[in-house]
């Protein structure tokens, strides 16, 4: 529903550890003015919105859309669709697609596709690979959210296991580096091992013992003495164990400011949500790489959360068929759809007083912003875009198949009854979403960064 003066009226806005009550004006994509009472005109659209809270649309620094060449699992047309259901305003998309984004020609192409299909605002990571290291040197920062690293295994050429190739590439490059961190090696002794006692059926309880704390740890900490040595800008995607937040945790000395830091860390809703105790109930629609571990390992990222040792809740959104997820363990694809769902399961944890409403806007609308440096989103501010979602905090629904948007038509929520909803979703000042129904009229934007 494209507008080009939009009233928000009698918001209880959440931004920049305030809750406070105010009007919000969008004047051609743009927040123009945040105030009481403020003053109308015959043109302008009013959107009354006592009762509800208005936060800075969600920023998910990772996801996988599978476009180009997976398009059986997802699309960037359907998967920005359950973003925006799920108040996910931009998103940034990862490479190991087919062929995988190695070469700028190919990240330039994704862009292209996003451009005319995305309902959300969109980057995509230049993937590295072993070989193409001079591909990855002439990524533009301005206009690209990152380079990915897979430290572990991933599709076709994208591990990145050569130590020489890694060193080049946190020596060489000036941009942030995303990594999946897991040790290739020990993950495939551990899998030998199960594969010789149960063959190609491993029961899935076993996966967190496969993909292991030790191989995530290994990988991890290698990443950080890389960054350390050459003063590179890391991220390190989706935490999944205890062990590995001791890796964030700053000396006395070293008490920076999120935007000073130069090392961050993502944990994935999945990650706060679930255990292994879930395996015997969901199987393999909770099995991710890097797998879920222990309630432990659970409980100390939520504190790490908390506490700011992580600083990035994100989705790792990545679906696959229900086919492929029905298969044998070696066989089962690893990952699954959360766009739609991880604001909701965030306010369900604030619903049981686990997490306040300013840390769930601080960890996945502000840091974003501010760890990737985008552009004039991720915030509440007048000149900022009007990227904005409004919640009831007081709408109970439960997940089930007939209102799951992403292309798969699975969700491991299925059954969950949620307090809270996502009921209007502005994208670049457009309405892409009210209380079920998308206005598809307009398209995302191209991410850009104040590097």
């Amino acid at each position: 529903m494209s507008s080009s003066s939009i009233i928000i009226r009698n918001a209880t806005i959440i931004n920049e550890g305030k809750i406070f009550s105010a009007d919000v004006l969008i004047e051609d994509g743009l927040i123009t003015k945040i105030d009481k009472n403020i003053s109308s005109n015959k043109n302008y659209k009013e959107i009354n919105a006592e009762g509800l809270h208005l936060f800075p649309g969600v920023i998910d620094d990772q996801v996988h859309f599978r476009e180009p060449g997976l398009t059986h699992k997802g699309e960037i047309y359907t998967e920005s669709k359950a973003a925006v259901a799920g108040g996910i305003t931009s998103y940034m998309e990862m490479p190991n697609t087919v062929p995988n984004t190695l070469t700028q020609n190919l990240l330039e192409e994704k862009y292209q596709i996003a451009t005319k299909k995305s309902l959300a605002n969109f980057s995509f990571f230049m993937g590295a690979s072993n070989n193409n290291l001079e591909e990855v040197l002439k990524t533009n920062p301005k206009n690209v959210c990152g380079i990915k690293i897979f430290m572990g295994s991933s599709t076709g050429d994208m591990l990145v296991d050569n130590t020489k190739a890694l060193e080049d590439i946190f020596s060489k490059s000036e941009m942030l580096i995303a990594t999946h961190c897991e040790d290739e090696i020990t993950i495939k002794n551990n899998l030998a091992a199960y594969k010789e006692k149960y063959g190609d059926d491993i029961p899935v309880k076993f996966h967190p013992l496969i993909r292991s704390e030790e191989a995530c740890y290994k990988s991890s900490s290698f990443a950080v003495e890389l960054a350390k040595k050459h003063n590179t800008r890391l991220h390190i995607l989706h935490i999944s164990t205890e062990k590995e937040i001791s890796l964030f945790v700053p000396t006395d000395r070293e008490q920076f400011p999120l935007e000073k830091k130069r090392i961050t860390a993502e944990a994935c809703i999945h990650h706060l949500w679930f255990s292994d105790d879930d395996y015997e109930r969901l199987g393999n629609l909770i099995k991710w790489n890097p797998a879920i571990k222990t309630a432990q390992d659970r409980d100390a990222i939520f504190k790490g959360v908390l506490n700011n040792h992580i600083d990035i809740i994100a989705t790792d959104h990545a679906p696959h068929t229900l086919e492929e997820k029905q298969q044998v363990y070696t066989k089962a694809a690893s990952g699954g759809p959360l766009v739609q769902h991880t604001l909701v399961a965030m306010l369900q944890f604030y619903h049981q007083q686990k997490i306040s409403l300013e840390k769930i806007v601080e960890k996945m609308c502000h840091a974003p912003a501010v760890c990737f440096q985008i552009e004039k989103r991720g915030f509440v501010r007048e000149g900022y875009f009007a990227d904005l979602v409004l919640v009831d905090l007081n709408k109970k629904w439960k997940v089930d198949k007939t209102n799951i948007v992403a292309k798969c038509g699975w969700s491991p929520f299925e059954g969950v009854e949620f307090n809270a909803a996502v009921t209007h979703t502005f994208v670049n000042g457009n309405l892409v979403f009210v209380n079920g129904k998308f206005f598809e009229e307009v398209n995302g934007q191209r991410l850009l960064f104040e590097r």
